[in-house]
């Protein structure tokens, strides 16, 4: 049997050395693993779909919240999306060794930037198990090492399916510490200690929990604490595209960190919106909470408080707002949005450029769901997770956002001397890449 782990600081310190191996794989050999894992975990479903139904019985019998639990589900179907999902990622372009830059110093001076793994990604994830599936296949991809650290409520899935990665990547030539899995909360702090040998870490929580992640380590971070997002219904809306757009945001999957929590309304459309909005919301079992013009329109709208407009719920209640103007909205979403996933539906192309201009976030849409913010949905395979940061990688992180650079220069026993004294003088030319 594949072993979870040692400790986290020998898990990470092995991990690091072997990243060093798995940088210089080829891309081959990164194809094929992913090949072979896809083929184990269609070839051990039964297992995977058993060790998955422990674990839902225990979440009922604690009485966890039915959007967790949900999450929590892998069956037949999730399983064929995560092996489908392996097979798209092997025809992605590689991510590893595309050349960015390339410039001639000199006549024999010749400088390129060139992308390359990170290293050691550590990332701490919630109660999915086919986000265990996705991030393994992405660190791989792109020449990444990873350590693994989920929610104890999916243990048994989560160590059923590591061991069958794990397992058909070492068959398939990458080196042992390509994959590590830690199981105890404890080594979560250990691992945020480690930061001689993990590169980046990846949490993926509550606000709570990356806010603690985030103090209590020198590693960087690369995430996002909340998933509140909005959709602003200007006056030049399609009310008949607006509605089928805020309930599928809000409940086409309510547990997650790009479905709505807060629909901001311009005055002058409200009496038109909010009663065709509140029976489709009412009819799907969500809760709206309103400022005094929503509840004045609909008996339905129970009142909202300046916390909810805060709140990221992950469950079937959103709060709903009427404003002035586009101004008011866009401060509004600047001032209590965490910069995910925002929206304006609107036929009016100017106000549209405005808000997409004004809106600080990582995505920023027009005229739909702003649950199309997803790595699969973009393109990119996957995602390890959304980053509402500004440096590096921003939005849905695929394999893009996994890769940094390093240049690469190449002489002919140039020597500095030479061009601070005056005997050779640069003459920078772009190459074509």
């Amino acid at each position: 049997m594949t072993e979870i782990t040692r400790s986290a600081s020998s898990a990470a310190a092995r991990a690091k050395v072997h990243s060093h191996t798995l940088a210089t794989l080829g891309l081959q050999v990164r194809n094929g693993a992913l090949a072979k894992i896809a083929e184990a975990l269609t070839a051990r479903a039964p297992e995977i779909i058993q060790a998955n139904e422990k674990d839902l019985v225990a979440a009922n019998a604690a009485g966890l919240p039915g959007p967790i639990i949900k999450r929590l589900v892998f069956d037949a179907k999730k399983l064929e999306g995560a092996v489908d999902g392996l097979r798209e990622m092997i025809g992605l372009a590689d991510p590893v060794g595309r050349t960015l830059l390339k410039r001639e110093l000199d006549s024999d001076l010749v400088l390129e930037q060139v992308t390359c793994p990170i290293g050691v990604i550590g990332v701490i994830f919630e109660s999915r198990p086919d986000a265990l599936v996705q991030i393994a296949a992405l660190c791989l991809k792109s020449g990444n090492a990873a350590i693994l650290k989920g929610g104890s409520e999916a243990a048994n899935t989560n160590r059923i399916l590591f061991e069958i990665i794990h397992e058909a990547g070492i068959a398939a030539g990458l080196p042992d510490g390509f994959l590590t899995l830690l199981e105890s909360r404890s080594e979560i702090g250990e691992l945020l200690s480690c930061h001689e040998s993990v590169d980046l870490i990846i949490p993926r929580g509550s606000n709570e929990f990356v806010r603690y992640i985030m103090d209590h380590s020198e590693i960087p971070v690369m995430g996002h604490a909340d998933g509140i997002c909005h959709i602003y219904v200007d006056k030049a809306a399609d009310i008949e595209k607006a509605v089928p757009i805020i309930c599928d945001s809000k409940t086409q999957y309510v547990a997650v960190c790009n479905a709505v929590e807060t629909v901001l309304i311009h005055k002058d459309i409200a009496a038109s919106l909010v009663p065709p909005l509140m029976a489709e919301l009412s009819g799907k079992g969500v809760e709206v909470r309103g400022c005094g013009v929503t509840m004045s329109l609909d008996p339905g709208v129970k009142p909202a408080t300046e916390e909810d407009f805060r709140t990221e719920y992950l469950d079937y209640i959103v709060s709903v707002k009427t404003v002035g103007d586009i101004d008011e909205a866009i401060d509004h979403i600047n001032t209590y949005g965490s910069h995910h996933t925002d929206a304006i539906v609107t036929e009016d192309g100017e106000a549209a450029a405005r808000f997409m201009a004004g809106v600080d976030s990582a995505g920023v849409y027009r005229n739909c769901s702003t649950r199309f913010a997803d790595g699969f949905r973009y393109g990119f395979g996957a995602e390890v997770g959304v980053s509402t940061g500004k440096l590096h990688a921003r939005g849905p992180v695929g394999l893009e956002g996994l890769v940094t650079y390093k240049y690469l220069l190449s002489g002919n026993g140039n020597i500095v001397g030479d061009y601070a004294e005056g005997r050779k003088v640069f003459h920078f030319k772009d190459l074509p890449i």
